[in-house]
Protein backbone atom coordinates (compact mmCIF):
# COMPACT_ATOMS: atom_id res chain seq x y z
CA UNK A 1 0.00 0.00 0.00
CA UNK A 2 1.52 3.21 -0.64
CA UNK A 3 0.76 6.24 1.70
CA UNK A 4 0.26 9.46 -0.09
CA UNK A 5 0.35 13.12 1.56
CA UNK A 6 -1.95 15.62 0.08
CA UNK A 7 -1.61 18.96 1.42
CA UNK A 8 -3.72 22.08 -0.69
CA UNK A 9 -3.10 25.38 -0.56
CA UNK A 10 -6.59 26.88 -1.28
CA UNK A 11 -5.83 30.17 -2.24
CA UNK A 12 -3.06 29.45 -4.86
CA UNK A 13 -4.04 31.07 -8.14
CA UNK A 14 -7.02 33.24 -7.26
CA UNK A 15 -4.65 36.14 -8.43
CA UNK A 16 -4.58 34.78 -12.37
CA UNK A 17 -8.13 35.67 -14.12
CA UNK A 18 -8.59 38.99 -12.39
CA UNK A 19 -4.97 40.31 -13.14
CA UNK A 20 -2.76 40.00 -10.45
CA UNK A 21 -0.02 37.68 -11.72
CA UNK A 22 0.14 35.80 -8.41
CA UNK A 23 -1.61 35.68 -4.83
CA UNK A 24 1.63 36.61 -2.76
CA UNK A 25 0.92 38.72 -0.78
CA UNK A 26 -2.86 40.13 -3.09
CA UNK A 27 -5.24 37.92 -1.27
CA UNK A 28 -7.53 40.57 -0.24
CA UNK A 29 -6.74 42.64 -3.32
CA UNK A 30 -7.91 39.43 -5.23
CA UNK A 31 -11.24 38.62 -3.53
CA UNK A 32 -12.03 42.42 -3.86
CA UNK A 33 -11.70 42.21 -7.10
CA UNK A 34 -14.03 39.19 -7.67
CA UNK A 35 -11.32 36.20 -7.59
CA UNK A 36 -12.82 32.62 -7.49
CA UNK A 37 -10.68 29.65 -5.70
CA UNK A 38 -9.05 26.97 -8.68
CA UNK A 39 -6.96 25.09 -6.48
CA UNK A 40 -10.08 22.98 -4.28
CA UNK A 41 -11.14 21.90 -7.56
CA UNK A 42 -7.83 21.25 -9.56
CA UNK A 43 -7.08 18.66 -6.18
CA UNK A 44 -10.64 17.30 -6.60
CA UNK A 45 -9.43 16.04 -9.96
CA UNK A 46 -6.34 15.21 -9.15
CA UNK A 47 -7.57 12.67 -6.05
CA UNK A 48 -10.69 11.74 -8.70
CA UNK A 49 -7.31 10.43 -10.80
CA UNK A 50 -5.79 9.00 -7.91
CA UNK A 51 -8.71 6.66 -7.44
CA UNK A 52 -9.54 5.66 -11.08
CA UNK A 53 -6.30 4.09 -10.98
CA UNK A 54 -5.15 2.91 -8.11
CA UNK A 55 -7.28 2.14 -4.99
CA UNK A 56 -4.37 0.48 -2.81
CA UNK A 57 -4.07 3.99 -1.22
CA UNK A 58 -3.83 5.47 1.95
CA UNK A 59 -4.44 9.17 2.29
CA UNK A 60 -2.99 11.43 4.67
CA UNK A 61 -4.39 15.28 4.91
CA UNK A 62 -4.61 18.30 6.31
CA UNK A 63 -7.70 19.74 7.55
CA UNK A 64 -10.08 21.61 5.81
CA UNK A 65 -9.59 24.01 3.75
CA UNK A 66 -6.33 22.30 3.08
CA UNK A 67 -7.31 18.87 1.79
CA UNK A 68 -9.66 16.73 4.31
CA UNK A 69 -13.18 18.01 2.34
CA UNK A 70 -11.74 17.96 -1.15
CA UNK A 71 -10.20 14.11 -0.14
CA UNK A 72 -13.23 12.69 1.20
CA UNK A 73 -15.46 14.05 -1.49
CA UNK A 74 -12.71 12.06 -4.00
CA UNK A 75 -14.08 9.01 -2.31
CA UNK A 76 -11.31 8.26 0.32
CA UNK A 77 -11.40 8.10 4.16
CA UNK A 78 -7.97 9.67 4.95
CA UNK A 79 -6.29 10.16 7.98
CA UNK A 80 -6.06 14.06 9.25
CA UNK A 81 -2.75 14.67 10.45
CA UNK A 82 -3.19 18.30 11.50
CA UNK A 83 -4.95 21.29 10.83
CA UNK A 84 -4.26 25.22 9.89
CA UNK A 85 -4.53 27.70 12.21
CA UNK A 86 -7.22 29.73 10.63
CA UNK A 87 -9.61 28.14 8.20
CA UNK A 88 -10.46 31.60 6.98
CA UNK A 89 -6.65 32.52 6.04
CA UNK A 90 -4.04 29.75 5.48
CA UNK A 91 -0.40 30.73 5.51
CA UNK A 92 3.03 28.76 3.96
CA UNK A 93 3.35 28.28 7.55
CA UNK A 94 0.61 25.60 7.56
CA UNK A 95 1.56 23.56 4.53
CA UNK A 96 5.28 23.53 6.37
CA UNK A 97 3.37 22.13 9.00
CA UNK A 98 1.55 19.46 6.99
CA UNK A 99 4.97 18.62 5.67
CA UNK A 100 5.97 17.93 8.91
CA UNK A 101 3.57 15.65 9.81
CA UNK A 102 3.96 13.65 6.75
CA UNK A 103 7.55 13.24 7.36
CA UNK A 104 6.72 11.79 10.85
CA UNK A 105 4.37 9.78 9.75
CA UNK A 106 6.96 7.84 6.97
CA UNK A 107 4.28 8.52 3.84
CA UNK A 108 5.73 7.30 0.56
CA UNK A 109 4.93 10.67 -1.10
CA UNK A 110 3.58 13.95 -1.01
CA UNK A 111 1.06 15.50 -3.62
CA UNK A 112 0.69 19.38 -2.97
CA UNK A 113 -1.30 21.55 -4.90
CA UNK A 114 -0.59 24.77 -5.81
CA UNK A 115 2.27 26.81 -7.41
CA UNK A 116 6.05 27.51 -7.38
CA UNK A 117 5.42 29.32 -3.84
CA UNK A 118 4.20 26.14 -2.47
CA UNK A 119 6.47 24.13 -4.29
CA UNK A 120 9.27 26.12 -2.63
CA UNK A 121 7.28 25.25 1.07
CA UNK A 122 7.06 22.00 0.44
CA UNK A 123 10.65 21.16 -0.78
CA UNK A 124 12.34 23.19 1.02
CA UNK A 125 10.80 21.93 4.14
CA UNK A 126 11.91 18.72 3.27
CA UNK A 127 15.37 19.77 3.16
CA UNK A 128 15.70 21.23 6.81
CA UNK A 129 14.04 17.62 7.45
CA UNK A 130 17.17 16.08 5.54
CA UNK A 131 13.80 14.08 4.20
CA UNK A 132 14.29 12.22 1.17
CA UNK A 133 10.64 11.77 -0.29
CA UNK A 134 9.10 12.15 -3.59
CA UNK A 135 6.80 15.55 -4.60
CA UNK A 136 4.35 15.97 -7.27
CA UNK A 137 2.64 19.38 -7.84
CA UNK A 138 -0.87 19.83 -9.28
CA UNK A 139 -0.37 23.02 -10.67
CA UNK A 140 -3.06 25.61 -9.70
CA UNK A 141 -0.70 28.56 -9.14
CA UNK A 142 -0.40 31.46 -11.71
CA UNK A 143 2.73 31.17 -11.96
CA UNK A 144 4.46 27.07 -12.37
CA UNK A 145 7.72 27.52 -13.59
CA UNK A 146 9.34 24.54 -11.58
CA UNK A 147 9.93 20.91 -13.21
CA UNK A 148 8.18 19.20 -9.95
CA UNK A 149 4.35 19.39 -11.18
CA UNK A 150 2.62 16.99 -13.14
CA UNK A 151 1.48 18.62 -16.55
CA UNK A 152 -2.32 18.66 -15.29
CA UNK A 153 -4.45 17.76 -12.32
CA UNK A 154 -5.18 14.34 -13.95
CA UNK A 155 -1.69 13.81 -14.75
CA UNK A 156 -0.28 14.43 -11.44
CA UNK A 157 -2.86 12.03 -9.83
CA UNK A 158 -1.93 9.24 -12.21
CA UNK A 159 1.70 9.99 -11.77
CA UNK A 160 1.89 9.64 -8.25
CA UNK A 161 -0.55 6.56 -8.03
CA UNK A 162 1.72 4.78 -9.82
CA UNK A 163 5.37 5.74 -10.22
CA UNK A 164 8.23 3.58 -9.89
CA UNK A 165 11.54 5.63 -10.58
CA UNK A 166 12.52 9.12 -9.14
CA UNK A 167 14.84 11.40 -10.18
CA UNK A 168 15.88 14.91 -9.09
CA UNK A 169 14.44 18.13 -10.38
CA UNK A 170 14.51 22.09 -10.04
CA UNK A 171 12.15 24.12 -7.44
CA UNK A 172 12.14 27.79 -8.94
CA UNK A 173 10.41 30.40 -8.20
CA UNK A 174 10.08 34.61 -9.06
CA UNK A 175 9.67 37.74 -7.87
CA UNK A 176 6.06 38.55 -8.17
CA UNK A 177 6.22 42.31 -7.24
CA UNK A 178 8.92 42.22 -9.97
CA UNK A 179 6.81 39.99 -12.11
CA UNK A 180 3.82 42.22 -11.56
CA UNK A 181 5.98 45.27 -13.11
CA UNK A 182 6.82 42.90 -16.09
CA UNK A 183 10.00 41.94 -15.24
CA UNK A 184 10.97 37.99 -14.69
CA UNK A 185 13.35 37.38 -12.11
CA UNK A 186 14.01 33.82 -11.63
CA UNK A 187 15.92 32.17 -8.83
CA UNK A 188 16.64 28.16 -8.02
CA UNK A 189 15.12 27.38 -4.50
CA UNK A 190 15.35 24.00 -4.18
CA UNK A 191 16.29 20.93 -5.65
CA UNK A 192 13.83 17.66 -5.01
CA UNK A 193 13.26 14.13 -5.63
CA UNK A 194 10.16 13.76 -8.11
CA UNK A 195 8.30 10.83 -9.88
CA UNK A 196 10.10 9.89 -13.83
CA UNK A 197 7.05 10.55 -15.35
CA UNK A 198 6.33 11.91 -19.14
CA UNK A 199 3.59 13.56 -17.99
CA UNK A 200 5.65 15.72 -15.67
CA UNK A 201 6.14 19.16 -17.10
CA UNK A 202 9.86 20.71 -17.83
CA UNK A 203 11.18 24.01 -16.19
CA UNK A 204 9.85 27.32 -18.31
CA UNK A 205 12.82 27.89 -20.49
CA UNK A 206 13.50 31.98 -20.67
CA UNK A 207 14.83 33.82 -24.06
CA UNK A 208 14.33 31.99 -27.57
CA UNK A 209 16.36 33.71 -30.50
CA UNK A 210 14.88 36.10 -33.12
CA UNK A 211 11.25 37.18 -33.55
CA UNK A 212 10.91 40.35 -35.20
CA UNK A 213 9.67 39.05 -39.08
CA UNK A 214 7.09 36.99 -37.10
CA UNK A 215 6.15 40.16 -35.22
CA UNK A 216 5.84 41.90 -38.28
CA UNK A 217 3.63 39.44 -40.43
CA UNK A 218 1.03 39.27 -37.17
CA UNK A 219 0.81 42.59 -37.69
CA UNK A 220 0.90 43.35 -41.12
CA UNK A 221 -2.27 40.82 -41.24
CA UNK A 222 -4.10 42.43 -38.30
CA UNK A 223 -7.90 42.99 -39.61
CA UNK A 224 -9.85 46.11 -39.78
CA UNK A 225 -13.11 45.71 -36.58
CA UNK A 226 -10.98 42.49 -35.13
CA UNK A 227 -10.57 42.74 -31.33
CA UNK A 228 -6.62 41.15 -30.51
CA UNK A 229 -6.57 39.71 -27.30
CA UNK A 230 -2.73 39.72 -26.98
CA UNK A 231 -1.08 37.33 -24.64
CA UNK A 232 1.76 37.76 -22.25
CA UNK A 233 5.32 37.10 -23.34
CA UNK A 234 8.18 38.39 -25.31
CA UNK A 235 6.91 37.29 -28.29
CA UNK A 236 3.62 38.75 -28.79
CA UNK A 237 4.93 41.56 -26.69
CA UNK A 238 7.22 42.30 -30.00
CA UNK A 239 4.05 42.07 -31.43
CA UNK A 240 2.62 44.69 -29.64
CA UNK A 241 5.16 46.76 -30.36
CA UNK A 242 4.69 46.73 -34.36
CA UNK A 243 1.20 47.58 -33.55
CA UNK A 244 2.67 50.64 -32.17
CA UNK A 245 1.86 50.24 -28.29
CA UNK A 246 3.92 49.80 -25.72
CA UNK A 247 2.22 46.80 -24.35
CA UNK A 248 2.22 45.00 -20.81
CA UNK A 249 4.97 42.64 -20.78
CA UNK A 250 3.63 39.73 -18.36
CA UNK A 251 -0.36 40.42 -18.93
CA UNK A 252 -2.99 40.34 -21.21
CA UNK A 253 -3.69 43.65 -23.34
CA UNK A 254 -7.03 44.29 -25.96
CA UNK A 255 -6.17 45.73 -29.27
CA UNK A 256 -8.58 46.86 -31.62
CA UNK A 257 -8.29 49.22 -34.96
CA UNK A 258 -5.03 51.36 -33.13
CA UNK A 259 -7.04 51.61 -29.93
CA UNK A 260 -5.61 49.81 -26.96
CA UNK A 261 -8.92 48.90 -24.85
CA UNK A 262 -7.71 47.29 -22.19
CA UNK A 263 -4.32 46.89 -20.56
CA UNK A 264 -2.99 44.11 -18.20
CA UNK A 265 -6.28 43.11 -18.71
CA UNK A 266 -8.36 40.75 -15.66
CA UNK A 267 -11.00 38.34 -17.33
CA UNK A 268 -13.95 40.76 -16.61
CA UNK A 269 -12.02 43.40 -18.55
CA UNK A 270 -11.38 41.24 -21.57
CA UNK A 271 -14.89 39.88 -21.81
CA UNK A 272 -15.99 43.66 -21.86
CA UNK A 273 -13.74 44.43 -24.32
CA UNK A 274 -14.46 41.88 -26.94
CA UNK A 275 -16.96 42.63 -30.34
CA UNK A 276 -18.22 41.09 -32.49
CA UNK A 277 -15.16 39.13 -34.11
CA UNK A 278 -12.01 38.51 -31.81
CA UNK A 279 -9.11 36.39 -31.86
CA UNK A 280 -6.55 35.33 -29.48
CA UNK A 281 -2.57 35.56 -29.92
CA UNK A 282 -0.86 34.03 -27.59
CA UNK A 283 3.14 32.13 -27.84
CA UNK A 284 3.58 29.06 -25.71
CA UNK A 285 5.55 29.00 -22.69
CA UNK A 286 9.65 27.87 -23.77
CA UNK A 287 10.88 24.44 -22.55
CA UNK A 288 6.86 23.68 -21.38
CA UNK A 289 4.79 24.06 -24.04
CA UNK A 290 1.34 25.55 -22.13
CA UNK A 291 -1.00 27.49 -25.01
CA UNK A 292 -2.88 28.05 -21.78
CA UNK A 293 -2.97 27.51 -18.32
CA UNK A 294 0.32 28.83 -17.38
CA UNK A 295 0.99 32.79 -16.86
CA UNK A 296 -1.98 33.29 -18.60
CA UNK A 297 -5.52 32.36 -16.59
CA UNK A 298 -6.98 35.88 -17.95
CA UNK A 299 -7.68 34.02 -20.51
CA UNK A 300 -10.58 32.08 -19.35
CA UNK A 301 -12.91 29.43 -20.46
CA UNK A 302 -15.50 32.10 -21.24
CA UNK A 303 -12.57 34.34 -23.27
CA UNK A 304 -11.55 31.85 -24.98
CA UNK A 305 -14.81 30.30 -26.38
CA UNK A 306 -15.44 33.98 -28.03
CA UNK A 307 -12.42 34.03 -29.73
CA UNK A 308 -10.34 32.44 -32.55
CA UNK A 309 -7.26 31.33 -31.77
CA UNK A 310 -3.66 32.21 -33.50
CA UNK A 311 -0.33 30.43 -31.70
CA UNK A 312 2.91 32.09 -32.70
CA UNK A 313 6.97 31.14 -31.84
CA UNK A 314 9.73 31.46 -33.31
CA UNK A 315 10.90 28.08 -34.68
CA UNK A 316 13.82 27.79 -32.37
CA UNK A 317 11.12 27.61 -29.66
CA UNK A 318 9.23 25.24 -31.63
CA UNK A 319 12.51 23.30 -31.82
CA UNK A 320 12.79 22.82 -28.14
CA UNK A 321 9.19 22.04 -26.93
CA UNK A 322 7.75 19.37 -29.67
CA UNK A 323 4.33 19.45 -28.50
CA UNK A 324 1.49 21.88 -27.07
CA UNK A 325 -0.20 21.58 -24.31
CA UNK A 326 -3.15 23.09 -23.15
CA UNK A 327 -4.88 23.40 -19.21
CA UNK A 328 -7.32 25.73 -19.31
CA UNK A 329 -9.16 24.40 -16.07
CA UNK A 330 -12.02 22.91 -18.53
CA UNK A 331 -12.21 19.37 -19.57
CA UNK A 332 -14.32 19.75 -22.42
CA UNK A 333 -12.72 22.84 -23.54
CA UNK A 334 -8.99 21.09 -22.94
CA UNK A 335 -10.34 18.17 -25.50
CA UNK A 336 -11.85 20.41 -28.00
CA UNK A 337 -8.73 22.33 -28.40
CA UNK A 338 -6.12 19.05 -28.69
CA UNK A 339 -5.08 17.87 -32.24
CA UNK A 340 -3.14 19.02 -34.65
CA UNK A 341 -2.78 22.80 -34.59
CA UNK A 342 -1.14 25.09 -36.93
CA UNK A 343 1.50 27.53 -35.26
CA UNK A 344 3.07 30.87 -37.48
CA UNK A 345 6.34 30.66 -37.52
CA UNK A 346 7.23 33.11 -39.90
CA UNK A 347 6.11 35.79 -42.19
CA UNK A 348 4.76 32.65 -44.65
CA UNK A 349 5.80 29.94 -42.48
CA UNK A 350 3.41 27.85 -40.30
CA UNK A 351 3.92 24.06 -38.80
CA UNK A 352 1.30 21.58 -37.48
CA UNK A 353 2.01 21.14 -33.99
CA UNK A 354 0.32 18.52 -31.62
CA UNK A 355 -1.63 19.43 -28.57
CA UNK A 356 -1.47 16.67 -26.61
Amino acid sequence: MRRIGVVVNPIAGMGGRVGLKGTDGKVAEARRRGAEQRAPDRARTALESLAEVETDVELLTYGDPMGEGIAREAGFDPTVVGAPASADETTSEDTRHAVRAFVGADVDAILFVGGDGTAVDVATTLDDLDADIPILGVPAGVKVYSSVFGVSPRAAGRIVARFSETERAEVNDIDEDAFRGGEVVTELRAVATVPVADQRQSAKQLGGGSVESLAESVADAVEEGVTYVLGPGSTVGAIKEQLGFDGTTLGVDVWRDGEVLARDAAESDILDALGDRNVIIVSPIGGQGFVFGRGNQQLSPAVIRQCDLEVVASRRKLDGIGTLRVDTGDPELNEELRGWMRVRVGRHERRLVEVV
